[in-house]
């Protein structure tokens, strides 16, 4: 009988050995930089696809969640802090990215304008409402997208491969993410990778904080909105509305300002000092210095 028990106890052991092994097995992927990448994707994602459309703040109040579910994956499943979404320095962060946004997004414009590819008359739209409807929107889809693709994806790979290959990885993953946009075509993933992703990412590596590119990606989409002009496709109501003459090479077509030449070499003007400046203040990780 005491042997018995002695081969039925060892058993068991074997067996909660064996379990713990899995277990450990699985934590250890979860915890691994894609599985972290992918779970805090699913749920920032799923939070976004619930309150992108939702009426009044209800997308300002879905990416208050999504910065919340960001912090939690960081912190219970990467097991890492996030300085990146800290909240000392966000609102000069913010307003300094917003200001690049700002920057490109009208110098684009006057130059397509100057091109003869833009002409702009008075929607004559309420203004408050429009200018509210567009900053909800468009904070949602700037924090929750900027979460995904910097905070998430960007730096997950980077601990993988290194920075370069981040940057280049997320931007064309940026540009294929905006494929089912209306009138999309491989040209405006293209365009949108190289201006949007590629910039996007760099600027992230450069000030190391997900308010300096959320401020840029949100004054970017509400300038396009408030000026009229298409954003990937989609035509919300602006304070303007834009007339589009000539080669759609210059004026973006039906897709928007995005797939325009103009804002494409802008973009890499700005992409090309905010790569030397992470260069130099140590932002730009090689394969070899990547750790979590």
């Amino acid at each position: 009988m005491g042997t018995t028990a002695s081969a039925q106890h060892d058993t068991g052991s074997g067996l909660d050995k064996g379990r713990g092994g899995r277990l450990g097995r699985v934590g250890r992927v979860v915890r691994s930089p894609l599985g972290w990448m992918l779970t805090g994707m699913v749920g920032v994602g799923l939070v976004s696809g619930l309150t992108a459309t939702g009426p009044g703040p209800v997308p300002v109040l879905g990416a208050a969640t999504a910065v919340a579910v960001y912090w939690a994956v960081m912190r219970f499943v990467a097991q890492r802090s996030a300085p990146e979404i800290a909240r000392p320095g966000a609102c000069r962060e913010a307003l300094l990215g917003g200001a690049i946004g700002l920057g490109f997004i009208l110098v684009s414009a006057l130059l397509i304008s100057a091109f003869g590819g833009y002409s702009f008359s008075w929607a004559g739209n309420g203004f408050m409402s429009v200018v509210w409807s567009a900053v909800m929107v468009q904070i949602g889809a700037a924090v929750t997208e900027e979460l995904m693709f910097r905070g998430l994806a960007l730096q997950a790979l980077e601990q993988m491969w290194g920075s370069r290959a981040a940057i280049v990885i997320t931007g064309l993953f940026f540009g294929v993410a905006h494929l089912s946009a209306p009138g999309a075509s491989a040209w405006s993933a293209l365009a949108i990778a190289v201006e949007a992703g590629v910039m996007l990412g760099a600027a992230f590596l450069w000030r190391r904080n997900i308010w300096f590119v959320a401020g840029l990606h949100f004054v970017w989409n509400t300038a396009e909105q408030l000026l009229g002009i298409p954003v990937s496709g989609h035509t919300p109501e602006g304070l303007f509305t834009v007339d589009a003459h000539g080669s759609a090479l210059l004026t973006g077509g039906t897709f928007g300002l995005e797939t325009s030449i103009v804002p494409v070499l802008i973009g890499v003007l700005i992409t090309v000092p905010m790569v030397v400046l992470a260069r130099r203040s140590g932002g730009l990780l090689p394969r070899r210095r990547a750790r979590h």
